[in-house]
């Protein structure tokens, strides 16, 4: 962190400022690039892409820039960074090709487009830095393989839950503890609400319905942990998280786990079993209704009884698990931290270390009945939960970021995880190619018999 200032402002200095474009210009693309407009020296965003025009300028003009230009062709879009003129365009693939950007800032939420807008950019050397869990989580992985490839890098950002854990997660490493733990802190978990629960809530805060739904039904937090586990090698310890919901259950939890419970995430410890998560490599997870929210964790553990000492001494407990948190996550004021963390030291946020260790499985939210059309994520027919990737495979279960779109061949019961033969997919689309490649690509060597 500490060394980004130093670094930008030294691009500054030189006259070479970081030029960033942005792909979507919603809600959170309009803070994005307010804070780079206002808040970033060393870094230009140069261009923003919107399906509609107007949103890219609006996006501008919110954050106190005027003379804003129109492109269409990636020679306008060039002649105007060159001239230093802010640029607005309804055509993405101008801004994954033309030369003169460093990096993308992927911030649509959707899987399809952003599949196609990742590729692109990658094939022409770009950074990318996403602000995209769904996307990331549902092929992710393969994506990795093509970046690494071309040798740029993707990563999530920093702000997000997701990287927010992943620099606390990097944090405790260093410090000498075996992280065991990641975890979100919620304060709602509910899997049946839906646009129409949720519409008052996202007028107040300008928000759309549906993305406001994503977080209260449970399906956002699972794109974001399945990230999370992808980057560390950990896993899930049963499908949907443990999900400790002391909004619901206090008491219960209290009595059950024997807790001396104040409210706070320090008191969660103990929920966990600690050799269970060492036989697991590590667990994501997420807690209901305590402090610090919207803050993230990670519980580690110590083996020398010297550093427990320690550990002991400057408050954290005697253990075997110790809590540390960031007490918030500051979403779009911390992305372009991120793209000057890709982009001058090749360091990413979080990336997949592998192969898909969790996936996030469609789940019927409500009966579905067969001939239906699966609506998107954080609308009325389903809800997605995080599942282990071996399973997944194993049971052929549909990935939520796939189900939008699909047509059902027969009834679903409420809350039944849907799988591939429950459905038809849509046809000739990018992110059902990637996916079987991914599925293959990271399929287990097969052993061969000897007789």
């Amino acid at each position: 962190m500490y060394i980004i200032d130093t670094a930008l402002k030294t691009r500054q200095e030189a006259g070479n400022p970081i030029r960033v474009a942005m792909v979507g210009a919603g809600f959170m693309g309009r803070g994005i690039a307010n804070q780079i407009v206002n808040s970033v020296p060393g870094m230009e965003l140069v261009a923003i892409f919107n399906r509609s025009v107007e949103g890219a300028v609006r996006a501008y003009s919110e954050a106190g820039l005027d003379n804003i230009r129109t492109v269409k062709t990636l020679g306008e879009l060039e002649d105007a960074i060159v001239q230093g003129v802010p640029a607005a365009t309804d055509d993405a693939m101008l801004l994954c090709r033309a030369e003169s950007i460093d990096a993308i800032i992927e911030v649509t939420g959707a899987i399809e487009f952003g599949a196609q807008v990742v590729l692109e950019a990658i094939a022409h050397k770009k950074h990318v830095v996403l602000m995209n869990a769904e996307l990331d989580a549902t092929i992710g992985p393969i994506l990795k393989v093509y970046a690494d490839r071309a040798g740029v890098v993707l990563s999530a950002c920093d702000g997000d839950q997701p990287g927010v854990q992943m620099n606390l997660y990097r944090f405790v490493k260093s410090i000498g503890l075996t992280p065991l733990l990641c975890g979100n802190i919620k304060g709602l978990q509910d899997p049946y609400r839906n646009p129409t629960t949720q519409e008052g809530f996202a007028k107040q805060w300008g928000q759309k319905a549906h993305m406001v739904t994503s977080f209260a039904d449970g399906t956002k937090i699972s794109f974001e942990q399945a990230i999370v586990a992808n980057a560390t090698g950990m896993t899930v310890a049963k499908r949907g998280m443990y999900g400790y919901d002391f909004n619901r259950n206090a008491d219960a939890l209290v009595e059950q786990f024997n807790l001396k419970y104040t409210g706070h995430i320090d008191d969660c410890t103990k929920l966990y079993d600690v050799d269970e998560l060492k036989s697991l490599g590590g667990i994501v997870d997420y807690v209901v209704g305590v402090r610090p929210g919207p803050g993230v964790f990670v519980f580690g553990t110590h083996d020398d009884p010297k550093q427990k000492h320690y550990l002991n001494l400057y408050k954290l407990g005697e253990g075997p698990l110790y809590s540390f948190y960031t007490p918030y996550h500051l979403c779009h004021f911390e992305v372009p931290l991120s793209v000057a963390r890709v982009v001058l030291f090749q360091d990413a946020v979080l990336a997949p270390a592998a192969g898909p260790k969790v996936d996030v499985v469609a789940t019927a939210k409500i009966d579905l009945k067969a001939g239906e059309t699966l609506d998107g994520i954080g609308y009325y027919m389903t809800y997605g939960q995080c599942e282990t990737a071996e399973i997944t495979q194993a049971q052929r279960l549909l990935p939520m970021g796939l189900a939008e779109g699909c047509r059902l061949k027969r009834d679903i019961p409420r809350d039944q995880v849907l799988t591939y033969d429950d459905v038809e997919l849509p046809a000739g689309r990018l992110c059902d190619k990637l996916r079987a490649e991914q599925d293959a690509y990271f399929a287990p060597a097969k052993v061969p018999v000897l007789i």
